[in-house]
């Protein structure tokens, strides 16, 4: 068992229960860290010796921009910097605020400073800031008036403008582990002050250690769930009641369904689709067919990933498995027949065969090798031979001469060339040793015997 708050006896004129108790701040909010001790997770920035505590305890963070997902500490954070710089703290909503309050901001930010106190101007979400605000934002940045503190979700790599992200130090939160969510949680059972302490709460082993896995690093979820798990508990136990245990069961009523870590536009997007990709160019179907599904329960569009198993066959299957932009195209054309969720077995499908498929990059870099030398001599003749000569003058000119046609003329691979004098001698594809392309290579290996003598046997 999670260990419980102080059991308090209680009756329902002595001890309220949560229906009577008067409105208060949610848990996750009463419970927000007063100190760096108190804070859970985050050791990597927040330790003794790491660098963001060094300069908090020192009182010189500078501009920072906290960067992690949902519930790992960042307004905390951002409100432990101010309480060490000694600054006042002061929010900023980039949805609904504009430049007018940037500018009310700076004129009390300079009154601050006569009397030798700081302004830590603090944006949530600041990823939504537009450019204007941005750019409002940034000579007083850079003049030290403002000590910024932003956080976001969101890779600010595409999100904030480059000048303003370079006053900025960056530090990145990330989820919270497992084991820190459990102490979290016991921390609020047992906190008679802001948490659930002294209500005789308790709650189950197994309980505990589901709700910290489900709450997905996000520490505001834990407690939210907490809060209202305990609620159904004490309704169970009726009023008057002790011992409130929460059972596992409980906990599970109060968890709301869990959403999917997926943005379709911001990094999510490209870290899914990347890992998916190197997933079916490793050959690890299992890989594949998490990443399919992580994107597929996060909302992707079911057509960009069957686009981009269509490039994948072409790019990195190959002529080692031709079947392979087949399978991806019919999968693609069954999705859209199908639509969802039917439709979504046939993307299975094809990502397994792509996994597990014989890899080849050779057509792409063949390709890639024959842009090159286009885009290096644009202007190389075609050869007289092989020019189309559809009239009389183009005749007399020698449109066409000495053009060998291959069905009647066997052996026009002899003495018969298909390239400009300038790149005659290149070579742009050369099979791999993988599946399909032996057979190729056998192929071309064929065809150049046919254009040697000594090969054919016939002087």
């Amino acid at each position: 068992m999670a260990r419980p708050g102080p059991t308090r006896a209680r009756s329902a004129a002595t001890a309220p229960g949560l229906f009577e108790r008067p409105l208060a701040a949610p848990l996750a909010s009463r419970l927000r860290p007063r100190t760096l001790d108190d804070v859970v997770g985050q050791e990597q920035l927040l330790d003794p010796g790491k660098p963001l505590r060094v300069a908090m305890e020192r009182g010189e963070t500078g501009s920072i921009l906290l960067w992690g997902p949902p519930g790992t500490g960042k307004t905390t954070i951002a409100r432990l910097v101010a309480r060490h710089v000694e600054g006042e703290f002061v929010p900023f909503s980039a949805v609904t605020d504009g430049v007018p309050r940037i500018r009310e901001i700076v004129g009390e930010a300079e009154k601050r400073r006569q009397l030798g106190r700081r302004t830590v101007l603090f944006v949530d979400e600041i990823h939504r800031f537009n450019r204007g605000q941005q750019d409002a934002l940034l000579p007083h940045v850079e003049s030290g008036l403002l000590t910024l503190i932003g956080a976001t979700t969101e890779n600010p790599s595409f999100e904030i403008n480059g000048a303003l992200l370079s006053r900025m130090r960056v530090f990145v939160l990330r989820p919270l582990p497992r084991e820190a969510i459990e102490r979290l949680l016991t921390r609020a059972l047992a906190d008679d002050e802001r948490g659930l302490g002294g209500r005789g709460y308790s709650l189950a082993t197994d309980a505990l250690t589901m709700l910290a896995e489900q709450a997905d690093g996000d520490a505001r979820r834990a407690l939210t769930v907490l809060e209202a798990a305990a609620l159904l508990a004490e309704t169970a136990a009726g009023a008057g009641a002790v011992s409130v245990p929460i059972a596992r069961d409980q906990v599970e009523g109060a968890l709301q369904q869990r959403v999917a870590v997926y943005d379709k536009s911001g990094e999510q997007h490209y870290n899914l689709i990347s890992a998916y990709h190197k997933s079916l160019r490793g050959s690890d179907p299992q890989g594949a067919l998490y990443w399919l599904a992580r994107m597929i329960e996060g909302g992707e569009d079911a057509l960009y990933i069957a686009r981009r198993m269509v490039r994948f066959a072409a790019e990195d299957v190959g002529l080692a498995d031709p079947r392979a932009l087949e399978l991806a195209i019919a999968a693609r054309d069954a999705y859209q027949f199908l639509g969802s969720p039917e439709g979504e077995l046939a993307l299975a499908e094809a990502a397994v065969y792509l996994a597990t498929a014989p890899k080849s990059n050779r057509i792409y870099t063949a390709w890639n090798a024959a842009l090159d030398a286009a885009r290096a001599t644009p202007a190389a003749p075609v050869p007289m031979h092989i020019r189309n000569a559809p009239t009389k003058l183009m005749k007399e000119l020698g449109y066409g001469d000495g053009y060998q046609y291959a069905h009647t003329a066997p052996d026009a691979s002899r003495s018969q060339t298909y390239l400009p004098d300038e790149v005659a001698d290149r070579t742009f594809y050369v099979p791999g040793t993988m599946g399909f392309e032996k057979e190729v290579e056998k192929r071309l290996a064929w065809w150049r015997a046919r254009g040697e003598p000594d090969a054919r046997g016939d002087g």
